[in-house]
C-alpha cells in the first residue's frame, strides 16, 4: 500500500519535473528517466507486479496492478514507444528511397510562380505528408527548397517557414501516427482499457478540420501577421561578399620569422585578415595574437579577390609577396558561403565556438550566429550553442561538404545532397500504404484488430529487409531522445495511477468542477494541455494528463474519450512560442525570427483551434 508520505513525494516530483523541463537544467529525457529512477525508489512505482496476497483484497490489487500495467520495467515495452521508433524508420526509408525528394522537387518546379501558389501548395503537400510520417524530415527536406526559393524571388522567407512548421504540426493530427503525442495518449488509454483506445484514423475527421481551419487561416488573417525578417544570409550581399582564402608558405628568409602575429604587418591589413596558421600539417591551436611565425608556417588569408591581389605596401603587403613578407607558393581558392541550424542531436550542443576550436577543427569559419531572435555577428564566440541556432558558415566549398556531412548542422542553403536507392521506392510506398490500409481495415471491423504496434513492426521490418534503409541508417534516423522521453514520462504516469495520486487529482477536478457541464470541461482540458505544451514537451503533457482525465471521465461517468482527444489535440497545438514543437525551433533560426513573431501570429490560430475543438470534440466523440 503506497503510504501518505510517498504520495507527498510523488507530487513534489513531478512539479520539479515541470520545472525542469520549463528551466532546462537538463536534457529533459534525463529529467524524465530521472523521475522514474525516483519513482522506484521511494517505493511507488514496483520493479515487478507483486504475487496475489492471501484473500479478496491482495487479490484485487494485484489484478488492479496488472490492469495499470504499474511495473517500472514494462514500459520499456510499452507500445507506444515502439511505434514511434518504427514510424522513424519508415520516414527514414521514405527519404532513402526520394520519396520525400521527388515531392520537394515537384513543389519547387510548381510552386514558386507566386507567394499564394507558394504558400498554398507547401501547406498541403507538408500537412498531407505529416500525417502519415515524422513531420521533422519533412520540415528538414523543405527548408532549403524554401530557402532556395526565396533567395532566388527575393521573397521574405520568414513570410513562409512559419506556415511550414505550422502545417507539419496540424498535418500530425490527421492520424493516430501522426505523431508521437497521438500514440502515447492512446497507448495509455488503450493499457487502461481496450474500449478508450483510438483506431488509425479515428482522430481523421477532427484533424482534416484542423488543417483546413490553418489553411484558410494562414492565406487571410496570418499571412498578414507573419513578420518580414532578415536572414543570416541576407546580412551579407552575395556579389559583394564573395570573397577567396589564399594559401601561403613563410620562406627561410622571410623577415616574418620570430615575429608574433601582433607585432608582424600581417596584423595591419585593412582589406584582407589572416584566419589560420599551419604548422607542420596541423593547425596552431594558440589564438592568432600569441603564434610566433617560423619557417615553413602557412598562413591562410580571407579577403575579396580585388583585395588580395591589390594589396598596397601601406597595408604591410605587395602583390609581389615573396619580397615583402618571405611568402611563397601562393594558392587562391573561393570561399563560399552557406547557412546551418544545429540539429537536436548535433554533438556540438552545449559547447561554444571557442571550446571547439571550430575554424581549426572544420577549416571554416563562423561569420554569424542567429540566437533567440538576434543575429549576432560580433562576440559570439563564447555562446553556448543549442539546438536551433542557424550558423552562416564561410570557407572553402570541400570544407563545406565535410562540415554538413558530419550531421551536426542541417544545411539550409541547399537541399541536401545524398545517395538515394530510388529503385527501392515502390517497397517504401507500398509499406505505408499496408501500414495505412491495414490500420483502416481493422479499425472499421473488416478484419480483426490488429494493434497499431504489430502493423509498424511489419512494415519497418520490411523496410529493412527490402533494402529500402540499412540497419545502421535505421539506428541513426530513430531519435532515441524523443523515446527516452516518452519512457520516463510513462513511468511517472504510471506512477500517478499506482499511487492513488491521480485518483485523488481527479477527484479534486470533479469537486471542483461540480455541477460544471462535461462540455466545458473538455474545453478546459484542450485548454490545460495547450498552454502546458508551449512550456514542455508535448509527449510529457500527454503522458501525464492522459491518465488524469480518463479518472476524471469515470468518476463523472460519462464516456473518458473525448477527454482523450482534448488532450491529443490540446498537446499537439504548439504555435505561439518556437521552443513547443521541434518544427517550430527549427524554423525559429532558420527565418530570422524573433521570439514574439510565433506568439504574433501563432496565438489568433490557437485560441481558433480551441473554439473548434470544444466544439466538434463532443459532437465526434459523445460523452
Amino acid at each position: 500500500m503506497v503510504e501518505t508520505w510517498q504520495q507527498i513525494a510523488l507530487g513534489a516530483l513531478v512539479l520539479l519535473v515541470f520545472t525542469s523541463f520549463i528551466k532546462e537544467w537538463v536534457s529533459p529525457e534525463v529529467v524524465a528517466l530521472g523521475a522514474l529512477v525516483a519513482c522506484v525508489l521511494i517505493g511507488v512505482l514496483p520493479i515487478a507486479v507483486p504475487s496475489p496476497a492471501p484473500g479478496l483484497e491482495g487479490e484485487a490489487f494485484t489484478n488492479a496492478l496488472r490492469k495499470f500495467n504499474a511495473d517500472a520495467l514494462r514500459v520499456f515495452a510499452h507500445p507506444a514507444p515502439i511505434t514511434v521508433a518504427c514510424m522513424f524508420v519508415l520516414s527514414a526509408a521514405l527519404e532513402r528511397t526520394g520519396v520525400i525528394e521527388v515531392l520537394g522537387h515537384w513543389f519547387e518546379r510548381t510552386a514558386g510562380t507566386s507567394p499564394t501558389r507558394m504558400l498554398v501548395v507547401m501547406i498541403v503537400i507538408v500537412a498531407g505528408l505529416s500525417g502519415f510520417m515524422n513531420n521533422t524530415p519533412v520540415v528538414v527536406v523543405f527548408l532549403p527548397i524554401v530557402l532556395g526559393i526565396c533567395r532566388r524571388k527575393d521573397w521574405a522567407a520568414s513570410k513562409y517557414l512559419i506556415p511550414l512548421s505550422y502545417a507539419a504540426i496540424v498535418g500530425g493530427t490527421i492520424t493516430i501516427i501522426g505523431t508521437s503525442t497521438n500514440l502515447v495518449a492512446s497507448g495509455i488509454a488503450a493499457s487502461y482499457d481496450p474500449k478508450y483506445a483510438f483506431g488509425f484514423f479515428d482522430v481523421t475527421p477532427l484533424g482534416i478540420v484542423f488543417v483546413a481551419v490553418t489553411f484558410v487561416y494562414l492565406l487571410t488573417i496570418g499571412k498578414k501577421l507573419l513578420p518580414d525578417r532578415v536572414t543570416l544570409a541576407a546580412l551579407i550581399d552575395s556579389k559583394d561578399s564573395r570573397e577567396f582564402i589564399t594559401r601561403a608558405f613563410v620562406s627561410q628568409e622571410s623577415p616574418l620569422i620570430g615575429q608574433s602575429f601582433l607585432e608582424s604587418s600581417l596584423k595591419k591589413m585593412k582589406k584582407a585578415r589572416v584566419i589560420d596558421v599551419v604548422r607542420d600539417g596541423k593547425r596552431v591551436r594558440e589564438g592568432l595574437n600569441e603564434v610566433v611565425f617560423e619557417e615553413g608556417d602557412e598562413i591562410i588569408i580571407k579577403g575579396r579577390l580585388g583585395d588580395l591581389m591589390g594589396l598596397s605596401e601601406k597595408d604591410g603587403i605587395t602583390q609581389d609577396t615573396s619580397d615583402q613578407l618571405g611568402l611563397e607558393d601562393v594558392r587562391t581558392e573561393s570561399a563560399v558561403m552557406m547557412e546551418g541550424i544545429i540539429g537536436p542531436d548535433s554533438t556540438l550542443v552545449g559547447k561554444s565556438l571557442k571550446e571547439l576550436n571550430f575554424r581549426q577543427r572544420f577549416g571554416v569559419i563562423i561569420v554569424a550566429v542567429h540566437r533567440r531572435g538576434r543575429n549576432l555577428q560580433e562576440r559570439f564566440e563564447d555562446v553556448k550553442l543549442a539546438f536551433g541556432d542557424t550558423l552562416l558558415v564561410q570557407g572553402p566549398a570541400r570544407r563545406m561538404q565535410q562540415l554538413f556531412e558530419l550531421k551536426d548542422f542541417v544545411n539550409l542553403s541547399e537541399p541536401k545532397e545524398v545517395a538515394i536507392r530510388s529503385k527501392k521506392a515502390p517497397f517504401a510506398i507500398a509499406a505505408i500504404l499496408a501500414f495505412m490500409v491495414l490500420g483502416l481495415l481493422s479499425g472499421i471491423n473488416v478484419i480483426p484488430a490488429i494493434p497499431i504496434v504489430q502493423v509498424a513492426l511489419c512494415a519497418a521490418v520490411f523496410v529493412l529487409l527490402t533494402g529500402c534503409i540499412d540497419p545502421s541508417e535505421a539506428y541513426q534516423s530513430v531519435e532515441w531522445k524523443v523515446l527516452l522521453l516518452i519512457i520516463g514520462m510513462l513511468g511517472l504516469g504510471q506512477a500517478l495511477q499506482y499511487s492513488g495520486v491521480a485518483d485523488l487529482l481527479a477527484i479534486k477536478v470533479v469537486e471542483a468542477t461540480h455541477g460544471m457541464d462535461p462540455h466545458i470541461l473538455i474545453s478546459l482540458i484542450y485548454l490545460l494541455s495547450a498552454i502546458l505544451t508551449e512550456m514542455v514537451s508535448n509527449n510529457a503533457v500527454a503522458a501525464l494528463l492522459t491518465p488524469l482525465v480518463i479518472i476524471v471521465g469515470i468518476q463523472l461517468g460519462v464516456d473518458p474519450k473525448p477527454f482523450i482527444a482534448a488532450v491529443m489535440f490540446g498537446s499537439s497545438a504548439s504555435f505561439a512560442t518556437p521552443i513547443g514543437y521541434q518544427t517550430n525551433t527549427f524554423v525559429y533560426g532558420a527565418g530570422g525570427y524573433k521570439f514574439g513573431d510565433f506568439f504574433r501570429a501563432g496565438f489568433p490560430l490557437a485560441v481558433i483551434l480551441w473554439i473548434v475543438a470544444s466544439i466538434l470534440i463532443p459532437i465526434i466523440w459523445p460523452l
